[in-house]
């Protein structure tokens, strides 16, 4: 009885969607070795996971090709700008004037820098908690302080009596960049990570800088040589790459499709659930958030019912009067027969929320969703407190899993730090309260 052929094949590639055949490999009647594919193939391969995660496209969202081409047409632009506006500031601390002194270039140089970095905890300080919660804002809002940063140097030369003050108000708007473009980025890395990869992409990323940064040095350096001189030609060709840069980062931010659930993303799902019953995809979502900071879209409430504009998550107890304490009360020992984790407020308009102390990420999801809720059936200045809580114990649940079949995360909202929180506890007491 003849023994059955042996064949062996040679596949490349981590993703089962994209694999390739390189080779197969016979031993009938001798050994032979078919390899497939050209060599160029091979090599282009090669080449190319230098640049993309293993596995790509399968091992990320759909939306990070986008976004990394918009991304890098940026930072090429970036990095030609930074030529233009760093000859420009070291033309104005001296450097090839007989006059300029070593320490007085190194001292300026000290303080604009010291400036950045003052200003880089200053921002962190104020803004770190909330930068996860709007990556797609801070990530646009951070590339225009670069720009602002960048007009400054290039500015510099034409103020010599304000020199410092101009340089130190370009280094503080680029700290700004620094630290919201560095957060937003780990938080975005994480969104395309499908298989548990960020580390491979953060890397990828690098690499992919890198070679932008080249490029535009290179771009930079040849511009930079054209333009010698021609102040005019100078400011053209800055004003116009920073039209583009502002443009590729509205392309890119308007790529994302996030899945992450915060304020205003889970207005929206929520307005188009209690209107349709239907809950709409990130794709669809992003399309309809805003990517700019709230208060240059402060007209469009005007025009439309923006809930998460009218709430507030985690209310400081002491901040409230006599009157909102005493009814607060009230509600809260109802509330602890039903072991909630949250109590609802309504002042000046704003339904604000106080978060027990030991309330999960759930819990702290649950809250927020019942402020919404309950803002878009008030009528009026009349709030609804049991039509919201007979929504809520209707719907809820019902919301949740379709948040989750449709491709949302609804385990945890972000949001900023909850900075106050509250504990509430029934005892009996025999003393009357004023």
């Amino acid at each position: 009885m003849a023994a059955n052929e042996l064949i062996i094949e040679e596949w490349n590639g981590s993703s089962s969607t994209k694999l390739f055949k390189t080779a197969t490999i016979t031993a009938s009647p001798s050994l032979c070795i078919c390899r497939s594919g050209s060599r160029f193939n091979h090599v282009w391969r090669r080449v190319l996971q230098a640049f993309v995660p293993e596995g790509f496209p399968g091992s990320v969202t759909p939306d990070y090709l986008p976004f990394q081409v918009w991304d890098s047409l940026q930072g090429l632009s970036t990095y030609i700008r930074t030529m233009l506006s760093t000859k420009a500031l070291l033309s104005a601390i001296g450097v090839g004037e007989k006059s300029a002194t070593v320490i007085g270039a190194t001292f300026q140089w000290f303080l604009r820098d010291l400036t950045g970095m003052l200003g880089g905890v200053l921002f962190t300080f104020y803004q770190g908690s909330d930068l996860d919660s709007n990556a797609k804002m801070w990530r646009l809002v951070a590339d225009l302080m670069n720009d602002l940063g960048m007009l400054m140097d290039l500015l510099s030369p034409l103020f010599p009596s304000a020199f410092l003050f101009v340089v130190c108000l370009g280094s503080l708007s680029r700290s700004f960049t620094g630290v919201a473009s560095g957060a937003t980025r780990a938080a975005l890395t994480q969104h395309f990570a499908l298989q548990n990869n960020a580390a491979d992409i953060s890397a990828k990323e690098g690499s992919q800088e890198t070679m932008a940064t080249m490029i535009g040095m290179a771009i930079g350096m040849l511009l930079a040589h054209i333009t010698m001189g021609n102040s005019l030609a100078i400011w053209f060709c800055f004003l116009f790459l920073t039209v583009f840069h502002m443009y590729a980062n509205y392309k890119a931010v308007n790529c994302l499709a996030l899945t992450s659930l915060n304020f205003e993303r889970s207005s929206i799902l929520l307005q188009h659930f209690m209107k349709t019953s239907q809950v709409l995809s990130p794709v669809q979502v992003s399309s309809m958030e805003h990517v700019l900071p709230t208060w240059t879209t402060t007209w469009i409430s005007r025009n439309s019912k923006l809930l998460h504009m009218q709430v507030d998550l985690g209310l400081r107890v002491s901040s409230l009067g006599c009157q909102e304490l005493m009814e607060l009360l009230h509600s809260s020992g109802s509330h602890c027969e039903e072991v909630k984790k949250y109590l609802l407020v309504e002042r000046k308009g704003i339904i604000s929320v106080i978060v027990h102390k030991d309330a999960t990420a759930t819990d702290v999801l649950q809250s927020y969703i019942h402020t919404l809720v309950m803002a878009n059936l008030r009528d009026g200045n009349k709030l609804t407190h049991s039509e919201s809580q007979a929504w809520m114990d209707k719907q809820y649940e019902v919301f949740v899993q379709k948040l989750k079949s449709s491709g949302w995360k609804p385990e945890r909202l972000l949001a900023p730090s909850l900075i106050w929180t509250a504990n509430w506890m029934s005892k009996p007491s025999d003393k009357k309260i004023d």
